[in-house]
């Protein structure tokens, strides 16, 4: 009984000092910051129609800037309806792969059809949490994440589950737009701060009509922070607080 009480003690003095665990926030969070922002909700897995966000040329503008080639291993995080999903599968062609992941399991068990009767070969689904996209460690040259960080209730938490998933000079890709988050887009200094606060550099970004926003590119640089020594971003300048 002695050893069982020493195993709890972390979960005690992780939950703020209080005698139980904070139950209102998913498990995979516990220990992390919580974010300083409010959030949009979801309303669509259908961000707006393929024909409309083809004709903007936006899948190939997004893809360009991520140098997505034959071969890519690639992650589509939020992949709704597979908009980004099926135009990777063509792209990285039969020697890469897609994962095509999302929270909502109604949307990946229609994707999972829509795979299927495009025969898409390369594809796989994965359901992932809203603090964990639960990805293989080890296994992406990029990770999409466009048009839902904005989404992303436990930002610290979700980039620290993310980051092993990378390989060797990996980066992730988000697209978003210039707004406030429970607007549907996220301010670009917001965003840098939190993947900074996770052990994220900043690659490249640049704004583009065709994606009605930014696009940013991260890379994970130095060993990944514990949860209890990530320091929270201010929603309202984008800026790491201090104790």
């Amino acid at each position: 009984m002695r050893r069982a009480a020493a195993l709890v003690l972390p979960l005690v003095l992780v939950a703020c000092n209080s005698a139980e665990p904070d139950v209102s926030r998913a498990e995979g969070a516990r220990g992390f910051p919580r974010a300083d922002r409010p959030i949009s909700k979801v309303v669509s897995t259908e961000f707006s129609t393929e024909d409309q966000r083809d004709n903007l040329g936006e899948a190939q503008v997004v893809m360009d800037l991520a140098a997505i080639r034959a071969g890519t291993t690639v992650a589509d995080i939020g992949a709704g309806e597979g908009y980004y999903t099926v135009r990777l599968a063509e792209r990285v062609g039969s020697k890469g792969r897609v994962l095509a992941q999302d929270i909502d399991g109604e949307a990946m068990q229609r994707l999972g059809q829509r795979i299927v009767r495009e025969r898409l070969d390369n594809v796989s689904i994965k359901v992932g949490a809203p603090e964990d996209p639960r990805l293989p460690q080890n296994s992406f040259d990029r990770i999409f994440l466009v048009h839902m960080y904005h989404e992303v209730a436990e930002p610290y938490a979700f980039l620290w589950h993310l980051r092993p998933a990378l390989r060797q000079g990996g980066q992730v890709i988000v697209v978003d737009a210039d707004r406030a988050t429970d607007k549907h887009g996220i301010p670009p200094s917001l965003l840098f701060c939190e993947f900074n606060a996770v052990g994220f550099r900043l690659v490249e970004f640049v704004r583009k009509p065709e994606l009605k926003g930014y696009y940013a590119q991260f890379e994970a640089v130095g060993p990944r922070p514990a949860a209890k020594d990530i320091k929270p971003c201010t929603a309202a300048k984008g800026k790491t607080q201090t104790p």
